[in-house]
Order: structure tokens, then sequence, then C-alpha cells
């Protein structure tokens, strides 16, 4: 039997994926469990992670006309009252804000004192906060539209937490914009959502299907809604972003009205879209192996790990003065507008064990630097997509030159990957038994492991889409916009006419 290979991350994905991904975390050293139950402490790596996120996210914003702004954390109860189908859908998760200060008991104890008069909501979402604000700001058709995007905090009082995937509090970014007619916020939706596309594929290397969720899962209070879906390496679906056509009817409970063209007062039409710290966790479960994170050049908190390498006191100073050179180098190239980033690993520490932590957290390249390779005027360079077996020496200067290439090259490798991943175990499925057969877990004892993606012909009622969901844990993550092309056929449950096939998966 053949030896297995060594793997610096335990459990493998093979023996316990769910494990895997947060023992990815911890050695990667980008999040943590916090006092808090169910919160996270971000870790800087994590942290320039997601600031990068949102640093290309925002320029994305603003180049579609977007501006930033700040709405506030609190929401008055009575604010969600006013639209029943959204409070309803957030009502189970709302954390409340009952008290404005402590006071000391009898026994020493802190208790909470001085009731509010209302309520205050920790914002899940802000639409109805942001709704008000519309409110008093437009009067006239002349003020719209409005495009703004705020990037903040929500608390969903989630009951199962995951770190990035589904915690307490997370990070993101919401999008609220108000428009004249039913056109421009159309066309919003679907703008954000091409933007949101071209993101997780051309940053993340991660690619997403997008289409229209069904009425069943549809953002609370909206018309339509429409989302990104990318599939994991456990082959189970995430979501991971949704914008919103939220019609009138958000106006509407918020009194957005304003003097139209033509003279007669009409309610605006309003959108609202989202990304999170999700993406992180998407981004984990799409590159990650079994030596921990691997991370996208183009969004990676830094570029290349140098790793000074010497066993002599006296070799020290001429390896340190070389790699601080070849820093100062690198640190002059830009990559896709940043200054390319540079770890210069000086740590007193085992040269293995080093090496295996930025190996872990992700690190595009690496490049150890000892006496030999001064004395040939070269490197020895890892990349993170490849086996650590193929690492290779090459020129100090062909490497300088070329760094940012063979970054691009690690880039369009993980997409190419990822995208071949999820071709591979995608399927047309037109019978009940193979459709069941394909959602049935491999192993009882790895139940998260099953076919993947369902291509399978629907009837639009939701009765048989409550059935899958019921029999299999199988929801229709998506219907694509291009559903007809695949022409028309029976519904995989009941055998009714379909006018073409949708998305099937299990999801996070």
């Amino acid at each position: 039997m053949a030896k297995q290979a060594k793997t610096a991350i335990t459990p493998t994905r093979a023996d316990d994926y769910p494990e895997w991904y947060q023992q990815v975390i911890r050695s990667a050293k980008l999040a943590e469990n916090s006092p808090v139950r169910g919160c996270m402490v971000i870790n800087p790596w994590g942290y320039a992670l997601w600031e990068n996120i949102k640093d290309a996210l925002d320029r994305m914003f603003k180049d579609t006309g977007h501006v930033n702004a700040y709405f506030p954390l609190f929401i008055p109860l009575s604010f969600l009252e006013k639209e029943a189908e959204h409070v309803e859908g957030f009502a189970k998760e709302c954390a409340v804000v009952t008290h404005h200060r402590l006071e000391a008991s009898e026994d020493g104890k802190l208790v909470p004192a001085g009731e509010l008069d209302e309520p205050l909501i920790v914002r899940p979402t802000s639409e109805t906060i942001i709704g008000a604000t519309y409110a008093k700001w437009v009067q006239s058709y002349r003020d719209l539209p409005i495009l703004i995007n705020q990037w903040a905090n929500v608390v969903r009082w989630e009951m199962r937490t995951r770190l990035f995937l589904r915690t307490v509090e997370f990070l993101w970014q919401e999008g609220h914009t108000a428009h004249e007619t039913r056109d421009e916020a159309w066309e919003e939706t679907l703008k954000i959502l091409e933007v949101y596309k071209t993101f997780a594929q051309d940053y993340m290397a991660m690619p997403v299907l997008t289409g229209e969720k069904t009425a069943g899962e549809r953002f609370p209070g909206a018309v339509n809604t429409f989302c990104i879906e990318a599939m994991m390496q456990d082959r189970k679906a995430l979501q991971a972003g949704t914008t919103h056509f939220l019609g009138q009817n958000f106006a509407k409970a918020s009194n957005i009205l304003f003097q139209g063209r033509d003279g007669n007062q009409e309610h605006a039409w309003t959108t609202s879209w989202g990304v999170s710290t999700r993406l992180i966790g998407g981004m984990i479960m799409t590159h990650g192996d079994d030596n921990g994170m691997v991370m996208p050049p183009r969004l990676a908190p830094s570029h290349v790990a140098i790793l000074p390498i010497y066993r002599k006191e006296e070799e020290r100073q001429s390896v340190v003065d070389y790699c601080e050179r070849l820093a100062a180098r690198l640190r002059e190239k830009t990559y896709h507008g940043k200054r390319l980033g540079v770890e210069l690993d000086m740590r007193d520490m085992n040269a293995g064990e080093k090496s295996w932590e930025w190996v872990k957290k992700g690190i595009p390249i690496t490049v150890e630097v000892g006496p030999r390779d001064i004395a040939d005027d070269s490197v020895y360079v890892g990349r993170r997509d490849k086996d650590r077996r193929e690492r290779y020496g090459a020129k100090t200067d062909v490497f300088v030159d070329g760094v940012t290439n063979v970054l691009d090259e690690i880039q369009q490798a993980l997409l190419a990957r990822a995208m071949a991943f999820r071709d591979e175990n995608t399927m047309a499925i037109d019978d009940w038994d193979a459709f069941q057969s394909f959602f049935t877990p491999q192993s009882k004892k790895k139940p998260e492991i099953h076919g993947g993606f369902a291509m399978s012909h629907w009837c639009d009622d939701e009765a048989c889409e409550a059935k899958i969901n019921d029999a299999l844990s199988v929801t229709i993550r998506c219907v694509p916009f291009d559903r007809a092309q695949g022409g028309e056929g029976q519904c995989v449950v009941c055998g009714k006419p379909s006018s073409g096939r949708v998305v099937f998966a299990k999801s996070y």
C-alpha cells in the first residue's frame, strides 16, 4: 500500500470536510471564535483579505456611479413593522435593545435599567431605516436616482454558527437605491448582479452561476431576488451575493414620494443588494487544499514571502542583505494597480516550520534564499497553486522581471481549476430516481458529500419545490436567465410541463 503523503491540515477534506474548513481558518490565522457566542474575531491576515475585497468592490461600485454613506446601527421597532413581509422574514433573527443603562443591584451585579419608550432593533439589514431617510431627501423626480452604498456590520441571531459562513455579527456592504421608474430600478438590480459576478470570477477566481431566486427563496419584501451561486469543494452551493428589485413595496412603507414629471405624486422604485464576509468562506472552500488556504493573487494580503535560509551565523548577514535587496526590488513592482505585497520573514525559527506557515496562510509565492542561491544569483520559488514538490530555481533577475506574470498565471489557474470542478460535478437529470440518487450521501459517515449541481426541469409549482427540500434537503439555487435555451421538458418531481431547467443543490 502506498504511503499517504503528509498534509499540513488534519483532518483532510476527504476525511472530514467541515472540520477541515475550521482547521484551515485556524492554521491560516484568518479568524477565531470570540468570547461572545456566535461572533468572531477577524485576525489581521483575515482582515487584510477583507480590506482587499472591500477596496476592489468599492472601486467597482464607484465606477458605476455609487457613493458611500453611513446609517444608524439601531432601527426603531416601528420601522420594521411598516413592511409586514420584511419583519416576518427577519423576526426570529433580531437582536432587541430594550434598556439604555445599567445599575448595580443590592448584590452588586449590574442589571438593565432605564427602559426605552420603543425597543430598538440592532440592524439585520437597513432597508427600513434608509427608506425613512430617503423619504426626507426625495421631493421631486429631480432628486432621483439615489445611488448609495454603506460598509457596515449587521446582526442576525443565528443558532448554528460557522466562521465566515454564518455568524451572529458579520461585516458586509449593502447598497440601497431609489429611482424614478421601474425600468431604472430593474436595470440597477441586474447591473449590480453583473458587478458581483465579475468580482467573483475576476478577483476571487470563483466561478458563479447567476439567475433569479424562487418565491420561496426570495428576500423578505422583495418583488424579485437575483443571486450568484458558487460550488464549493464538497459540492454544496454557496449563495455568495444577492440583488433585490423591491418594486415600490418599501417606498410605500416608508412613504418615499416624489412629484413626477407630469406633476403627480408617485412612489419611488427601490433596490437593495449586498455581499459579506461570507465571501472569505467561499474563497476557502473554492481554493483551499489539504495544506491550508490558497489565496487568489488579486486579493491576497501579500503576494511574496521571502525566507532567508542559513545554517551558520557567519552566513546570516550576506543572506539577509541579499533578501532585503530582493524585497526592495519586488516592492517597486505593481500588480493590478497596487504595490506588490512582500513579506520578508526574519523570524528566528526553523526554516521548514516557517515555510509551512506561509503555505498554510496561502500566500501565492514563497521564495527561499540560501548561500548557494546567492552564489548562483538565483532564488528557489514555490507557487501555492502547485504541489510543493514542483518548486524550482530561477535566476533572480528573471524572477523579479516575471513575478507579476507568475501571479496572473496563478490567478487564471485557480479559476480554471474551480471551473473544471464545477463542470465535472454538474449533471442534467430528468429522472426522479436518478435525482434522489444524485443527492444521496455516498457515505453515512460523510453526509456532506453528494453529487453536486443538478440541472433539472421544474414545473414552477412550490409544492414540488417543497417536496424536494423535505425529502433531500435540496433547494432551487437559482432559475437561470437562459433557462429556456435548454428546451422544454417535464418536471423531475411530478412530470408536468416545464419551460426549462433550474439549478438544484444542497447549500450552506
